[in-house]
């Protein structure tokens, strides 16, 4: 019996950190360009979560993504409210290796982004109405990250600059503790008037 938990125990020792090497943790700046429009901002990425500090002005400051609770949180800094809203899985980052729906991938290049030696893929993907959409990819090779993801047609491309790969602590994807519901705000705005 003692054996028996002995060798149960050295085996989790053994594969408990093999899990966590997989999942990737990092924190970046990322820039996106759709329609000759710009956008600046950090990024703090989790597997299953992701937090976007948005650079810009506008209300909302930062947005809190959690694939476990399918939420996602926009928080508005200046009233220290947030809004809840149902995940769109068409927010989330592209920062796979595999594109989802990838059916063909060529290199065709290389060159430095970043201070990182990368390849520049075109990968063709397959659409849920039975199309196929060219991107390309420019892969860092020393980092195994996509720092560059580009539509072939120009008009939308994600970049990533300063890429730390590294773990993100907990409290990044949790909501302030001294904000409230936006729907209270509107509810007290209500009682006022």
């Amino acid at each position: 019996m003692n054996r028996r938990l002995v060798v149960l125990a050295a085996a989790l020792c053994v594969t408990g950190p093999l899990q966590n090497a997989w999942a990737l943790e990092f924190v970046a700046e990322q820039i996106t360009r759709i329609d000759g429009h710009s956008r600046k901002a950090s990024i703090y990425y989790r597997d299953d979560r992701w937090r976007i500090e948005h650079n810009d002005l506008g209300p909302v400051n930062v947005t809190i993504a959690r694939k476990d609770r399918q939420v996602m949180w926009c928080l508005l800094s200046r009233l220290k409210h947030f809004k809840t809203l149902a995940l769109d899985q068409a927010q989330a980052p592209r920062v796979a290796v595999l594109l989802d729906g990838e059916v063909g991938r060529e290199a065709i290049g290389t060159e430095v982004l970043d201070g990182h030696p990368t390849t520049l893929y075109e990968v063709t993907v397959a659409t849920d109405m039975m199309q196929t959409e060219v991107f390309y990819q420019w892969l860092a090779t020393d980092i195994q990250f996509p720092l560059k993801l580009a539509k072939k047609n120009g008009n939308w491309i994600v970049e990533y600059q300063r890429v730390k790969l590294r773990p993100v602590s907990e409290q990044m994807f949790q909501l302030p503790l001294n904000y409230l519901p936006l729907e209270a705000f509107a509810s007290q705005s209500e009682r006022d008037h």
